[in-house]
């Protein structure tokens, strides 16, 4: 059994779950988020409180437990606070700018990059940091990363784009002849 799965999860003021087939639905203030799941796995909501339930004994079965409580436990997280991540865009001359909806950027291409924003993605930026927002987790995970692959940091001079908390490994150049 999955020690993931057994955790119940604590519903916050003014979220709703529910549950019909294996469709799961999570209402809150920041919107709506639906997903469906595997329909040996069990989900029951009872008095504010949401908890996966496994009655089956294959393998494969107890990992599904513990992914689908995270999958709910995020959704819920998603429609009450929400989920941001940061980059950071460092490199001589590079510039990112915002054009309604869409991000510009022009970071030593030949072209500048521009990135279409998706539904359900709300995107900032100032100078050098661009700041992606969502309720839903994998969509605001997702977009990050296709940001960061457009120009990722080289260890050199650690130009390109990064996670605000991510640590950049720095190389040491050459030296020169000995």
């Amino acid at each position: 059994m999955s020690r993931i799965g057994k955790k119940t999860i604590v519903l916050p003021q003014g979220v709703n779950v529910t549950v019909a087939g294996k469709l799961v639905t999570v209402t809150g203030p920041k919107g709506t988020l639906s997903r469906e799941i595997n329909p040996k796995i069990e989900v029951k909501v009872e008095n504010g409180h949401v908890n996966v339930i496994n009655n089956n004994t294959e393998p494969q079965y107890n990992a599904f437990h513990g992914l689908y409580r995270q999958l709910i436990a995020n959704m819920v997280e998603g429609v009450s606070k929400g989920f941001e991540k940061s980059l950071n865009v460092n490199g001589v001359g590079f510039k990112i700018n915002q054009q309604g909806q869409d991000l510009v950027l022009n970071i030593g291409l030949s072209h500048p990059v521009v990135l279409k924003a998706i539904p359900g993605i709300e995107l900032s930026c100032d100078k050098t940091t661009i700041t992606v927002k969502g309720i839903d987790k994998e969509l605001v995970g997702q977009f990050a990363a296709k940001v960061r692959n457009i120009k990722p940091v080289e260890p050199y001079h650690a130009y390109g784009i990064s996670y605000t908390d991510e640590t950049v490994v720095r190389k040491e150049v050459k030296s020169g002849k000995k």
